[in-house]
């Protein structure tokens, strides 16, 4: 069995957290401590534009915690540039042996960090939190989720059931996870797409304390489609099909208007030609927009920018005893 580690790190993404960060990171700072006994708890937070007065909460925090590590963004880069950026961080400057990315809500427990480590020492260098029941979550989202992840793992042959952000990482996972250089990132899939040796976790998303998720239906859409077209070219094969399904259907037609003409039974008018025009127009130009899903993919990886901008003020060097200073 692996020894306990000497140094954990967490990675909390925030964004308009104000209401709870107060309580909220305290709580994951004392399981993560009592979790890992003896050994170094960092937390790198980072806040991804926040509009409220969660970068205040943070920084009043930090006179609390001096292993508390803020980072922010210049705007609101989305989640993954969050994740992104607070493992870069702590690869570099924690020393940390092992990694825990988990949300500043409490909707992934932080009493799960004891477990998770367990199995890490069991010799798991990838240990998921997998969700068993997805809390107050509406039907519709619920049922979204499930096909979204369903389609997902059968178009990209990953096993990503259930699947969450809240993972623990083992060092030489993140430092593999930070040498992939696309653009789209998916930290999820990305992480599973590793193939390194995972144990899975499973938990009830409890309720949320105070505020509401910032996730509505249209951007969950956005980012599911993103993520299906980042990790899979299978609709691309759409196209394909529907281009033999239309040449099936017009050589069928074609033999019986053939057939129909020879023996005296054509019809007059134009109804089947125009039906034909509607069907196939419709179909290119929706071959055509899959397309261009996948052509804006390159055409955001060859611009190579940065995944988020920080704020000016420069970021404060961890070290091994938890205290801050400037690299």
């Amino acid at each position: 069995m692996t020894p306990r580690p000497r140094a954990l790190c967490l990675v909390v993404p925030v964004f308009n957290e104000a209401e709870l960060l107060m309580r909220t990171l305290p709580q994951i700072f004392a399981c993560a401590e009592q979790a890992a006994p003896g050994a170094t708890v960092h937390l790198v937070a980072v806040d991804d534009g926040s509009t409220d007065a969660s970068a205040r909460c943070l920084q009043e925090l930090q006179g609390h915690y001096p292993q508390l590590r803020v980072l922010g963004f210049t705007r609101n880069f989305g989640k993954e540039a969050a994740i992104q950026a607070g493992l870069e961080y702590a690869h570099a400057h924690t020393g940390a042996e092992v990694f825990v990315v988990v949300d500043a809500d409490l909707q992934h427990p932080p009493v799960l960090i004891g477990p998770m480590l367990e199995r890490w020492r069991q010799g798991a260098l990838v240990v998921e939190a997998v969700k068993r029941a997805r809390g107050d979550e509406s039907r519709l989202r619920r049922g979204l989720a499930r096909t979204f992840y369903r389609l997902f793992s059968r178009l990209s042959g990953l096993q990503m059931d259930g699947a969450t952000d809240f993972k623990l990482l083992d060092r030489r996972v993140v430092g593999e996870v930070l040498t992939l250089a696309e653009r789209t990132r998916f930290f999820r899939g990305i992480v599973s797409w590793l193939g390194y040796p995972a144990s899975r976790i499973d938990f009830d998303v409890p309720a949320r304390d105070a505020g509401s998720s910032g996730w509505g239906l249209r951007a969950l859409f956005r980012y599911a489609w993103r993520n299906l077209t980042a990790f899979s070219s299978a609709p691309l094969q759409l196209v394909t099909l529907a281009g033999v399904l239309g040449l099936s259907v017009g050589v069928l037609l074609a033999a019986k208007a053939l057939l129909d003409k020879l023996s005296g039974h054509a019809l007059s008018g134009f109804s089947t030609v125009i039906l034909l025009q509607v069907i196939f127009g419709s179909l290119v130009l929706l071959s055509l927009g899959l397309i261009g899903s996948y052509i804006a993919r390159i055409y955001d990886e060859i611009k190579r920018r940065p995944h988020y901008i920080l704020r000016p003020d420069p970021p404060r060097a961890l070290s091994s005893d938890g205290s801050t200073d400037r690299p």
